[in-house]
């Protein structure tokens, strides 16, 4: 063989790539793509759905959309079989599937069975404002825990706690509201209450180098404990001193209140979901245009460098723990001062694990984590809203739901999610 003949077998297999194909996503896409036809659509529901679409507006008014389930479900078939098929042509040329793929074959999936389940019901009408509205209101817990993760895990601080944080929140809230007849003074309770939590992660996980996870582990359990102790002995026995604080004041915003559908569900709200809103829109602006979440950024990637360029990572990390149990302290004020009056034990029901979820499932992001924790509050208004129609659907199936929703985020189905590169790590300065 000559020596240029050599020269030309190296460089060719010196430029040879590897092509890994991705078959997990669409092969789920083809399974459900095969299954959505047989129950969307041959078992759709004959009753037509009405969706009221202006309630809330005084000014506007329109007729209810009307909705056949049957053609919908085939609609919505047909392009899940054709997402389905794209997918797997994609992943079989070694190719990435564009990112519009994912969201698009879920919402034709969710939104099918959606409209199959209102339609099964024995009232198949029900208003789109107060579907969205119910939505967004009982996913602020989780909006404001998922923020709290985030400053965590984005400083390099797994944060378990967050269903700790929520619970000391609301207990601290319903207390002190109670006490003083100030929903506001509540609402300052759940953020000490959160912080109070978060002190206890900090200690343990950045001083002591205890593991995170299980530091925070036993720290929901110990709230859980506390709680239901100090309800059962002191809250329970005087009610009505110490268990029945004022609700925090609801109001609509002039002018964007009368926005139909969008302005009743985002401007005639609670306080709580205001101060939400400025909380996300502040977390994202301070991460991502400030020294602060540069510095941030860099303790929960790479703690050594942002060491050496004269960051006090353990300092930094500690303040934004506390931080965050303040933000997730505010959801659990949503509990005794929004939702209802009382404090119950355990009356937090898992929403800080699905909020940690929520943190997964938006990939780190305050955007990501809001748009999440809004599908999951989504889920959980939608078993009510089901239950009030009258769906053959057990109830326990429907109770099930948003934490179905949850295992399918966690479990990847939408795509990979990589965390902060040193989230987890205890940082020991040489």
């Amino acid at each position: 063989m000559s020596v240029e003949a050599t020269k030309a077998t190296s460089l060719s297999s010196d430029t040879e790539t590897l092509v890994v194909k991705d078959w997990k996503n669409p092969v789920i896409y083809a399974l459900l793509a095969l299954v959505a036809p047989l129950l969307i659509g041959l078992r759709a529901p004959q009753a037509t759905i009405s969706l009221g679409i202006s309630d809330g507006v005084s000014w506007f008014s329109a007729e209810p959309l009307r909705i056949n389930p049957q053609t919908y479900g085939w609609v919505a078939s047909a392009l899940m079989l054709a997402l389905a098929l794209y997918s797997l042509v994609t992943a079989k040329a070694g190719k990435t599937l564009g990112k519009w793929v994912a969201p698009l074959f879920w919402l034709l999936f969710a939104t099918g069975l959606l409209v199959w389940a209102v339609g099964s019901t024995a009232s198949p009408s029900l208003s789109l404002v107060s579907l969205l509205n119910g939505a967004v209101l009982l996913s602020v817990p989780m909006i404001f825990g998922s923020m709290g993760g985030l400053l965590c895990e984005r400083s390099g601080v797994v944060n378990i706690a967050i269903e700790g944080q929520l619970l000391l929140g609301a207990f601290s809230a319903v207390l002190v509201g109670s006490l003083t007849k100030s929903p506001w003074a509540g609402l300052v309770a759940a953020m000490v209450g959160g912080m109070l939590v978060s002190a206890l992660l900090a200690v343990f996980a950045i001083k002591y180098l205890v593991d995170q996870v299980i530091v925070g582990v036993v720290v929901n359990v110990l709230v859980s404990g506390l709680t239901g102790f100090f309800f059962t002995r002191v809250l329970e026995p005087n009610a009505s001193v110490l268990n029945s604080a004022p609700k925090l004041p609801a109001f609509a915003i002039p002018g964007l209140s009368e926005i139909p559908v969008l302005g009743p569900v985002l401007f005639n709200q609670n306080v709580l979901v205001y101060i939400m809103y400025i909380v996300v829109a502040t977390i994202w602006f301070a991460l991502n245009k400030t020294r602060w979440g540069l510095r941030t950024r860099a303790v929960g990637e790479h703690p050594k460098a942002a060491d050496t360029l004269g960051v006090n990572v353990n300092r930094l990390r500690a303040t934004n723990v506390l931080l965050a149990g303040a933000v997730a302290g505010m959801g659990g004020a949503f509990f005794t001062l929004v939702s209802v009056s009382s404090f119950n034990s355990d009356m937090t029901a898992g929403q800080g694990y699905i909020a940690l979820a929520a943190l997964i499932f938006g990939r780190w992001t305050p955007i990501g984590a809001l748009s999440a924790a809004l599908l999951f509050g989504f889920s959980l208004n939608l078993q009510f809203v089901l239950s009030i129609l009258g769906t053959s659907v057990p109830t326990e199936l429907l109770a099930m739901l948003p934490y179905l929703v949850t295992i399918f985020a966690v479990a990847g189905l939408v795509g990979r999610s990589r965390g902060p590169a040193a989230v987890g790590i205890p940082y020991v300065k040489e």
